[in-house]
């Protein structure tokens, strides 16, 4: 967590993004910054019933899980369109309601900590799945696709936009190989 005498900026709207918000926001913003958020990490842990998979045969898909920390990317949004991005990213993140909304504190790169809207995986709901082995994973990601599209290439695109900012998950690379080399 940042420092206790550290002050928060409370003065600007912000959005953490650490999956495909990373390399597909949506919406406008004026600034970007990498960023890390403390006390919660990215975990292929949500069922994706939507947007990468169907009830039938769901994807895998990124959210912020409890404990650790986590690398991703701060939008800075205009007051001004503030109620229309937060109504496209409840369209976006909310189809299913296994996201709870939450606003951590985000330290930026340059070492400014703002409040950040971001969406953490509500552990409590059925699409909420626990520890997998990894071929459990990999046959989630290889069967799923969804109205936004293959579960692979959410996987890959995630992973390659993490490592074009300097951040390597190694959770993400480990699945990325998988899909790869375990034999379907």
């Amino acid at each position: 967590m940042p420092p206790r005498s550290q002050n928060i900026d409370e003065s600007g709207f912000w959005v953490f993004g650490y999956g495909s918000l990373i390399w597909r926001p949506g919406f406008e913003f004026v600034e970007r910054s990498h960023a890390t958020i403390f006390g919660f990490h990215r975990a292929l842990c949500v069922l994706s019933h939507v947007h990468r998979g169907t009830p039938e045969q769901p994807g895998l898909v990124l959210g912020l899980d409890r404990g650790g920390s986590c690398q991703g990317v701060a939008y800075r949004v205009e007051e001004s369109t503030r109620a229309a991005t937060i109504n496209y990213l409840r369209e976006r993140e909310q189809v299913t309601m296994v996201y709870r909304e939450i606003t951590p504190v985000a330290t930026l790169a340059d070492g400014r900590c703002v409040r950040a809207l971001a969406y953490a995986v509500d552990r409590t709901h059925h699409q909420y799945s626990r520890q997998l082995q990894l071929n459990e994973v990999i046959r989630a990601v290889r069967q799923g696709v969804g109205q936004s599209g293959p579960n692979p290439e959410y996987i890959i695109n995630t992973h390659e936009h993490l490592i074009a900012m300097g951040i390597r998950d190694h959770m993400l690379e480990t699945v990325v190989k998988g899909l790869s080399e375990i034999p379907v």
